[in-house]
């Protein structure tokens, strides 16, 4: 038999009321309980009538922001962009986290909190290009990130081969010619690591400069001591290197910590670049260099994209990729002296 209101406010321990009042976001719930109906419809696997309640209240003003790890900063400082985007838009954002599991987020695609939302902007990490078919939901859905390409949705995205070509360019030109990486991905085509490194080699490559897998240094993942090991890592094989492309600032601050322990000086020794341009690399010693990859361009847009979806000003459009803009946002890490 269906789960019913009924089923769901005996287990949560709540009337009927509260839990319809959840199903539709009512703000005035208190949090505590908020949280125990959400438990109970995902216990019992509760599946709302959208389309009943659609005619009878409108749409919620909720959209979903599903993330893998909220322990990136890059990930906290999107959400940030994102929720004030929306709010821009009167509307409020839900948050789903995966830690980039690929069966949660398969599973949180058909969970039934987030399609109390009225469409969901979705960041995987663990999907790939194989699981485009899964992006096929009853609901607007507009995709982040860079696992899945021309699927079925639109896609808001950065320029990751052409930001790290000039991430690369930036310490070519500071006369750097040794240009070790951190936070490759072993085989990776499709995915931040494998289009950031594409950029690198390309940059190498017009600059005549020989590509050398020996200072290419495999990470899994992007977390700051992941970026201090592989760093020593690499010291530890003797391998010469004037500059550090980190795949993005935590490994990058990772591996400026573990050169300064070394006793290398930076930039004088090695230069260091990140990709993020996340808040604390203004705070670092040194500041770091970095990409700013367009996040706030890329939350607004996947905010107003979405919206039109939801809108259904052009419910037949095919479905578009955006490209944000970068640039390369020079500080004491990489600077002449």
């Amino acid at each position: 038999m269906a789960v019913t209101l009924h089923d769901v406010a005996r287990v949560a321990g709540v009337s009927i009321k509260t839990v319809s009042n959840v199903i539709n976001n009512f703000e005035h719930i208190r949090p505590a309980t908020r949280a125990k109906v959400l438990l109970a419809i995902d216990e019992l696997g509760y599946r709302p009538n959208l389309s009943a309640r659609s005619l009878r209240s409108g749409r919620s003003g909720v959209i979903g922001l599903v993330v893998p790890e909220f322990s990136l900063s890059y990930f906290a400082e999107l959400a940030d962009a994102v929720i004030k985007a929306a709010e821009r838009h009167g509307q409020v954002v839900q948050i789903e986290q995966t830690n980039g599991d690929r069966a949660r987020e398969l599973e949180v695609l058909s969970s039934p909190r987030i399609q109390f939302s009225d469409g969901v902007l979705f960041s995987p990490l663990g999907m790939s290009n194989d699981d485009a078919d899964a992006l096929t939901v009853p609901y607007p859905l507009v995709l982040l990130g860079e696992r899945i390409f021309g699927g079925p949705v639109d896609h808001v995205t950065m320029r990751n081969v052409e930001a790290a070509r000039a991430a690369t360019e930036h310490l070519i030109a500071t006369g750097r010619r040794r240009i070790a990486v951190v936070g490759a991905h072993e085989g990776e085509i499709i995915g931040s690591a494998g289009l950031r490194l594409r950029g690198y080699r390309e940059a190498l490559e017009a600059a005549g400069i020989p590509f050398d897998p020996d200072i290419i240094v495999n990470t899994t993942l992007w977390h700051r001591s992941n970026g201090a090991t592989a760093m020593r890592e690499l010291l530890a094989t003797g391998a010469q290197f004037d500059a550090v492309f980190g795949l993005n600032d935590t490994l990058a601050l990772g591996a400026m910590r573990a050169l300064q322990e070394a006793g290398l000086r930076v930039p004088h020794d090695v230069a260091v670049i990140g990709f993020d341009d996340l808040d604390e690399a203004r705070y670092s010693l040194p500041t770091l260099t970095t990409v700013d990859p367009g996040r706030t361009e890329i939350a607004e847009t996947a905010v107003r994209v979405l919206l039109e979806r939801i809108q259904g000003a052009q419910p037949d459009a095919a479905p578009v990729e955006y490209l944000a803009n970068f640039s390369i946002v020079e500080r004491e890490s990489t600077a002449i002296s």
